[in-house]
């Protein structure tokens, strides 16, 4: 005959299957009746291109409770949680009765609570309500509301959705919860690929958050550990030898901080749209990440309270894949909460490359002719050289290279100041001037207001062809944008002037201990050393670097050449090991040396009074900005005043084959559209007019034309 002590067990145990029993009937009739589940705030998170994280935003009353993703949380940590905590987790209701009977039997044998009763889904029902109060009538009542509710959730959600929630609420220790928040606070990682050590303890902390905090107690963190790996080992889910090696991994001892990449990125986002959770952004991680290292230990080398900032930008879409501004956001001495990508400021010579794209195209230079670099006046503007030398007869692919102020000007004279302002406003990037004041030719050594961004996204319209696209910061707003890699891009230069910029700028000598040619790049430093810059590209991306104090200061000495090239090189050496190729020339470039160019190019910027000169030729009709109509095959005719010798008609910027002598010339027009007619004497001057044909049963498209002189 038994003791007396096992009848009466029996007799309990048989008593708590019947209240079981009963107790599970009466809870499934709440099913047909069960409330909405109620929605959940999550942090807000701010994505990089791919869905990676950037930087995400702890809630309102300081917690951080980030929302999982089950197709990227590790698959073995969710083996093992299950394992743990809910055996039967797929095949109960929400409540278990085999796991409360056994939870009843040995409390009664054992005197103490050996393993619990609630299911998975309880806890998410206690999760999403706390208990209240600490008697035993009380934590009766609230293990009968939490069985309850726990039936609801398995009515109105799936199990990967109850397990969602458990992922996302799951406490682990001061302000964590959820599996992602913990991975990334104690691991310093996203939990997708966990060690059997880092899944045990993420198993483990739950059940007591804050005596296991691995922080301030990591002996009891690594005893919890070890009883997880003991009893999954003993389930058969891994190896003694796995167990024995995870056993040995170090216990996290202090939290990582969250990730805080492209700090103001993010933050300008977050403005933009307040209500939204999720915000992803054009910024690729993994660069953003390589240039804030670099940021960090560059401007350590600066002198105090000076700053960098670095923009990078896609060629082909406009997308802005990073954006630093300063090392560290949170120093005030370099002013770490401005955003420097955005600021303007003076870009120096950094726009002379656009002065020379103008010049191409209007066919009034090309980079073999030649251009004097002599000291010269243009009216009461006097510009000098940085170095206030001179260096006489030059290429004009020498004078872009060396960054030489006098034949920049001329150029910009030639081509016109506002229309260099109107070409890049029209492109997306306008140049900001004091109100009132229109562009003069001291626009073309700096004295304008531009942002950094908006010079990245000039200088990747030219290494895109001449088209620039508008900058795509992020890829959550509108269908398809910062992805459109043919349409929505405006005209910055003709695809023949963006080549020769890009050829041209390719061969600037590099700083010390680099490389000529890796890249094309200019660079420029503003009035007074207030502004240090370096633009430069190769075929598939555009980096753009900033140096300078963020409250406008002078730093003396400090140029482009030194204080930002080095820093465009090594931002292109830590991102790729080798440049992508330039595009090749396009089919209409004229690829010479000086003395195969027709005469009109051979030399530009002779004056009138040298050998005895005319004035320039000037076209008399049609006027600028005229509208004609062509009618069936007959030519047009353009009407020239002045002129040395022959004259050369360009259309588009391509020389006419045939040049011709006399006043009036005709031309044949292929169809309808916006047209830039450029005639050029026998010396290189040069005058233009924009033009618009109409006429039925054209197309688009203007070669060359027929010439002839009367």
């Amino acid at each position: 005959m038994r003791p007396r002590w096992q009848r009466v067990a029996g007799c309990v145990a048989l008593g708590a299957v019947l209240l079981g029993g009963g107790l599970y009937a009466w809870l499934a009739g709440v099913r047909a009746a069960a409330p909405p589940v109620p929605a959940l705030a999550y942090s807000t998170e701010v994505q990089d291109h791919e869905g990676r994280l950037l930087r995400p935003f702890a809630l309102a009353d300081g917690r951080w409770r980030l929302a999982p993703d089950l197709a990227h949380v590790d698959r073995r940590y969710i083996d093992m949680l299950i394992a743990y905590e809910d055996r039967r987790f797929y095949q109960h209701g929400g409540v278990d009765p085999l796991a409360l009977i056994r939870a009843v039997g040995q409390l009664i044998t054992h005197g103490r609570i050996v393993s619990g009763g609630s299911t998975l889904t309880m806890q998410v029902a206690r999760l999403m309500q706390p208990r209240e109060g600490t008697g035993f009538g009380t934590k009766l009542a609230s293990k009968l509301t939490e069985m309850r509710r726990a039936i609801e959730l398995e009515a109105r959600l799936s199990k990967l959705e109850i397990l969602a929630l458990y992922l996302a609420l799951a406490p682990y220790g001061g302000n964590i919860e959820g599996v992602r928040a913990a991975s990334l606070a104690w691991f310093g990682k996203e939990p997708r690929r966990l060690s059997l050590a880092e899944a045990a303890l993420l198993v483990a902390l739950p059940q007591a958050p804050e005596a296991r905090r691995p922080d301030r107690h990591p002996v009891q963190a690594d005893l919890a550990r070890e009883a997880v790996l003991a009893r999954l080992g003993e389930a058969g889910l891994f190896g003694a030898a796995e167990a024995e090696f995870a056993r040995r991994a170090r216990i996290p001892t202090q939290r990582t901080d969250m990730p805080m990449l492209a700090v103001h990125a993010a933050d300008a986002a977050r403005r933009e749209r307040p209500t939204a959770r999720v915000h992803q952004l054009a910024i690729d991680a993994a660069s953003q990440l390589r240039l804030e290292r670099l940021a960090g230990e560059r401007v350590r080398d600066l002198g105090p309270h000076t700053s960098l900032a670095l923009v990078m930008v896609d060629n082909a879409s406009g997308e802005v894949l990073a954006r630093v501004s300063g090392a560290d956001p949170l120093d005030p001495g370099r002013a770490g909460a401005v955003d420097l990508t955005r600021a303007l400021r003076s870009p120096g010579s950094t726009l002379k490359p656009f002065i020379y794209g103008l010049a191409f195209e209007d066919g009034v230079a090309h980079p073999e002719t030649l251009i004097e670099d002599r000291p010269s006046r243009f009216g009461a503007y006097h510009p000098r050289n940085f170095d206030r030398d001179y260096q006489g007869t030059v290429s004009v692919r020498q004078a872009l290279q060396f960054s030489l102020n006098v034949p920049a000007v001329a150029l910009l004279q030639a081509v016109g100041p506002q229309r260099l302002a109107s070409r890049l406003g029209g492109a997306g990037f306008a140049l900001h001037l004091p109100p009132g004041e229109v562009p003069g030719l001291a626009v073309g050594l700096g004295g304008v207001g531009i942002s950094l961004e908006s010079l990245a996204g000039l200088y990747a319209g030219v290494a895109n062809g001449g088209r620039a696209h508008a900058l795509a910061t992020r890829l959550d707003v509108g269908a398809g944008q910062g992805r459109d890699e043919t349409n929505g891009s405006r005209r910055l230069l003709s695809p023949v002037a963006a080549w020769y910029l890009a050829d041209a700028l390719s061969g600037t000598p590099a700083p010390l201990n680099e490389r000529t040619g890796r890249i094309a790049f200019k660079t420029g430093t503003s009035f007074g050393y207030r502004d240090a810059w370096a633009v430069g590209f190769d075929g598939r991306r555009t980096i753009a670097v900033w140096v300078g104090r963020p409250d406008g200061q002078p730093v003396p000495g400090m140029i482009g050449r030194d204080a930002a090239a080095p820093i465009l090189f090594e931002a292109f050496a830590r991102l790729v090991t080798k440049p992508a190729p330039f595009a090749p020339a396009p089919h209409a470039a004229l690829v010479a040396r000086n003395n195969d160019l027709p005469p009109p190019l051979r030399h530009f910027g002779r004056r009138v009074g040298e050998a005895g000169l005319a004035d320039g030729p000037r076209i008399t009709f049609p006027p600028d900005g005229a509208r004609l109509e062509q009618q069936g095959d007959d030519p047009l005719v353009l009407k020239v005043n002045g002129g040395t010798g022959r004259l050369t008609v360009l259309v588009d910027g391509v020389p006419n084959s045939k040049p011709a002598e006399g006043a009036t010339l005709f031309w044949q027009p292929a169809g309808v559209g916006f047209v830039r007619l450029t005639v050029m004497d026998a010396v290189g001057r040069a005058d233009s007019v924009v033009l618009r044909i109409s006429g039925p049963e054209t197309h688009q498209g203007f070669p060359a034309g027929q010439l002839s002189g009367r």
